[in-house]
């Protein structure tokens, strides 16, 4: 029964911090996002939202692989990398569409993609299943990156 509701606290708790960040962010993606210039392959916006659902579980999932292996110093560094990557994924919503600083997000989610790669070594070491999981993550933001930045420069003025 323990596990069950760890896994609950997992996937749901990752979930919300992502739901939080979308919903805040919501009415910029129609209004401000939809008046910027785009590279032909960026998704449609019904797109991003089942994307990011799957990913978000997954990390949840990951999370409780990771949370179920020994109590080590090996952990705490996993479980504080994870927590840096889902704040630097968190505030980047807001960086781009609140505050609309396609720039910074830009820089912002490079900085994503080395926190991932580095949550990614960090957890094989503790649970190979963990650190594959994280595989859709990795790629889709190395995507976004590429979007984020062809927008910033498609925009910049």
């Amino acid at each position: 029964m323990k596990n069950i509701i760890t896994f609950i606290a997992c996937t749901l708790g990752v979930l919300l911090i992502g739901s939080i960040s979308g919903l805040a962010n919501a009415g910029n993606i129609t209004g401000w996002y939809s008046t910027l210039q785009k590279p032909s392959f960026n998704p449609p916006n019904y797109l991003f939202g089942p994307v990011w659902t799957v990913l978000y579980f997954l990390m949840g999932v990951s999370l409780f692989l990771i949370i179920k292996t020994p109590n080590t110093e090996q952990r705490t560094t996993a479980l504080i990398i994870f927590g840096i990557q889902l704040f630097l994924n968190f505030i980047w919503s807001f960086i781009f569409f609140y505050f609309k600083l396609t720039g910074i997000a830009a820089i912002e989610i490079v900085l994503i993609w080395i926190s991932i790669v580095f949550m990614i070594f960090s957890f094989y070491k503790l649970s190979p299943g963990a650190a594959y999981l994280q595989i859709p993550y990795l790629l889709w933001v190395s995507f976004a990156s590429v979007l984020n930045i062809s927008i910033w420069y498609l925009n910049k003025h």
